[in-house]
C-alpha cells in the first residue's frame, strides 16, 4: 500500500459519517497535488481535508476520532492524528490571543508536549498539577514540531492518578556564537491555532495577513567540539537580552526598521557562554531555562571554527 493510499483511507474514514467518498478518488486528488504540483504530502492532505470540510459544511473539530490512537505525548509523529491520553497539566502559559482559552504543557510517562484549547470549544478549564483523561485530541505539526489541540469534541475527566512525567529535556551549553535570521522582532500569523512566522507579511498557510509582533532568538551554541541550535521564545529572549517586546517595538518604530532590534541584541549576548535546557524539536532545543556561565569569547572566531566541524 502506498503512503498516499494510506492517507486516502484515513481521510475516507474521517468523513465516513458525513460524505460518501471513494478511496481511489481521494488518492487521485492527493496524487495530483503531490506529484503534479509538488506540494508536500502533509500540506496536500491538509488541503484535501479542508476541501471536504467545506463540501460537508463542517468545522475541522467536527471530525471525531473513531478508533483513536494511544501514543505517548513525546512520541507523537503524525499530523491530524486523533488521540486519547491520560496526562498531567505540567504548566500553563499566558495565552497571547483572545481566541485561545488555555495553552501550556501536558505530560505523561514519555515526556511532554504543548497543548492548546480554543475559546470557541467552550471546554472546562484545566488546572496545573491535575491529571485528566482527555479523549478526542488531535495532533498538529509545524516544521517538525508536534502539539495537541483540544476541540469541541474533546471530553475531559479529572482522574485520581499519579503520573511520573518523563524527562524529555535536553541540556546543552556553549558560547553563543551566532544569531540566525528570523530572530529579533518578528511577526506571527494571527489566525486561530497558527503561530507561523510571516515572511514578507505572508503566512505559508493563510496568505497575506496582518501579523502580531513577537520576540525570539534562534541561536547557535558552540562547546568547542560540537554546535547546538537553540530557540529562545519571547519570555526567555526578554530575560536573556533585557529587552521587552514593547521596548523592541518602540525601537523599531523609532528607526523605521525592525532589524535594529536583533542588531542591538547581538551586541549584548554574542560570545557569552550559556547552559540551556528544554525539549528537543527537530534540530533545535527550545529553551525553557538558561544560565550564563562565564566571560565572553571571540564569537566570530568560534563560529568559523564551528562551521568547520
Amino acid at each position: 500500500m502506498t503512503d498516499l493510499q494510506t492517507h486516502a483511507e484515513d481521510i475516507v474514514a474521517q468523513f465516513s459519517d458525513h460524505l460518501d467518498l471513494a478511496v481511489d478518488d481521494v488518492e487521485e486528488r492527493l496524487d495530483n497535488l503531490v506529484n503534479e504540483y509538488r506540494v508536500p504530502v502533509d500540506e496536500a492532505r491538509r488541503s484535501v481535508v479542508n476541501s471536504y470540510l467545506d463540501e460537508a459544511g463542517l468545522e475541522r473539530d467536527a471530525l471525531g476520532g473513531g478508533d483513536n490512537a494511544s501514543v505517548g505525548l513525546a512520541e507523537i509523529d503524525q499530523d491530524e492524528q486523533w488521540l486519547d491520553v491520560t496526562a498531567k497539566v505540567v504548566e500553563l502559559w499566558e495565552a497571547r490571543s483572545d481566541s485561545v482559552a488555555q495553552v501550556g504543557l501536558l505530560g505523561d510517562e514519555s515526556g511532554t508536549t504543548k497543548f492548546v484549547a480554543f475559546e470557541s470549544s467552550d471546554l472546562p478549564k484545566l488546572e496545573e498539577e491535575s491529571v485528566y483523561r482527555l479523549e478526542n485530541l488531535v495532533t498538529d505539526e509545524y516544521q517538525g514540531n508536534f502539539s495537541v489541540k483540544l476541540n469541541r469534541t474533546t471530553t475531559i475527566t479529572e482522574v485520581d492518578d499519579e503520573i511520573e512525567v518523563g524527562d524529555d529535556a535536553e541540556t546543552v551549553e556553549g558560547a553563543l556564537v551566532d544569531i540566525q535570521s528570523g530572530s529579533g522582532l518578528i511577526k506571527r500569523c494571527p489566525e486561530e491555532g497558527c503561530t507561523r512566522v510571516l515572511q514578507n507579511g505572508r503566512c505559508s498557510e493563510h496568505g497575506d495577513v496582518e501579523g502580531e509582533f513577537d520576540l525570539r532568538i534562534k541561536g547557535v551554541l558552540d562547546d568547542g567540539e560540537s554546535v547546538h541550535e537553540v530557540i529562545f521564545d519571547r519570555e526567555s529572549t526578554e530575560a536573556l537580552t533585557g529587552t521587552t517586546l514593547e521596548e523592541a517595538k518602540d525601537m523599531a518604530m523609532d528607526a523605521l526598521d525592525t532589524t535594529v532590534v536583533v542588531d542591538e541584541m547581538r551586541g549584548g549576548v554574542l560570545g557569552r557562554y550559556y547552559r540551556v535546557s528544554g525539549p528537543q524539536f527537530g534540530r533545535y532545543v527550545l529553551v525553557d531555562e538558561f544560565e550564563r556561565l562565564s566571560d565572553p569569547v571571540d564569537a566570530e572566531a568560534a563560529l568559523i571554527e564551528a562551521r568547520s566541524i
